[in-house]
């Protein structure tokens, strides 16, 4: 591996190392705010956390009407991004409440086999690779989540729901991210998700200054390091590594959930929970194999 295909790898493991303790900061800080407050905080700190990086290494128009153009599509595409985030991060942020760090780490990691299935009603090409990982991801989701009753956790069954709309958030930002500047987008989406959690949590939640300040150290972790930060590096992490070295990279988020769950919180699951966590990867890296295959065609051509 190259010099700076390797030094991309590690951004990229550090990207995935603080995605995955920002698991352990929403269940640590909705010990003191709801689950909008602290979304809506969050998010809003994420989107002013971009605009130094959008200042500093945004792209330059070359006249005021292309930007007047790029600004009325970015702010459009970054609402309808911002609407379905809104959708994905409450449905995760509720679910915490009821379930641990490190399960909803891997129930939400679901979306790397989901993103190339829902792909399907988009008329993409869906390899026989991902299915037979989806099929281990889903024997991993039942001894992860499935009780003996035969039904599935509460709060497993939000994240659950959560990861199929992080698979479209994904669709989304791939379809808009070809037209518009990416960090700018998110800077936009994040600001979406920030209004309309915050709105939510006026009308249902009790939100106090208390509150959000004795909740601060992980507000500012999920705002600052998990959206600002993470976002930078995962953007300076991929411009010299592989398409599926950076997948594999990043979905060591759920393991850091894992152990960040584990050492943060003394989350212990039983082993066939650590078993479903394990069939779980195993089947992310499956469903991602397929690109690595393709990577070594066009390596060869």
């Amino acid at each position: 591996m190259k010099t700076k295909e390797a030094r991309s790898v590690l951004i990229l493991l550090l990207t995935a190392a603080i995605w995955g303790f920002a698991f352990v900061a929403q269940r640590v800080g909705m010990q003191h705010v709801g689950a909008f407050t602290f979304n809506g905080v969050r998010f809003a700190l994420g989107s002013i956390s971009l605009l130094p990086v959008i200042y500093f290494f945004g792209r330059k128009n070359k006249d005021a009407q292309t930007e007047q153009a790029d600004t009325k599509t970015t702010f459009k595409s970054g609402i309808i991004a911002g609407s379905v985030l809104f959708i994905a991060a409450s449905l995760q942020q509720i679910g915490l409440i009821y379930t641990t760090a490190g399960k909803a780490g891997f129930i939400t990691s679901l979306y790397i086999v989901l993103v190339p299935i829902i792909g399907i009603l988009f008329k993409q090409k869906t390899h026989m690779k991902t299915w037979i990982g989806a099929l281990t991801a889903a024997v991993g989701l039942y001894f992860l989540s499935i009780n003996e009753s035969f039904t599935i956790e509460f709060g497993d069954l939000l994240v659950l729901i959560g990861a199929i709309f992080w698979a479209c958030h994904i669709l989304v930002i791939d379809k808009f991210v070809k037209n518009v500047d990416a960090i700018k987008l998110s800077s936009i989406q994040f600001a979406t998700c920030s209004v309309f959690s915050l709105i939510t949590a006026f009308l249902y939640e009790d939100v106090n200054i208390l509150g959000i300040s004795n909740a601060l150290v992980p507000i500012l972790y999920g705002g600052i390091m998990s959206a600002g930060v993470a976002y930078t590096l995962q953007a300076v992490g991929q411009k010299h590594a592989k398409p599926s070295h950076a997948a594999i990279a990043l979905s060591m988020e759920s393991v850091f959930a894992a152990i960040g769950g584990l050492i943060m919180l003394n989350e212990i699951m039983p082993l066939r929970g650590y078993f479903g966590c394990v069939l779980m990867f195993l089947g992310m890296l499956i469903a991602q194999s397929e690109n690595m295959g393709s990577e070594k065609i066009e390596d060869l051509s």
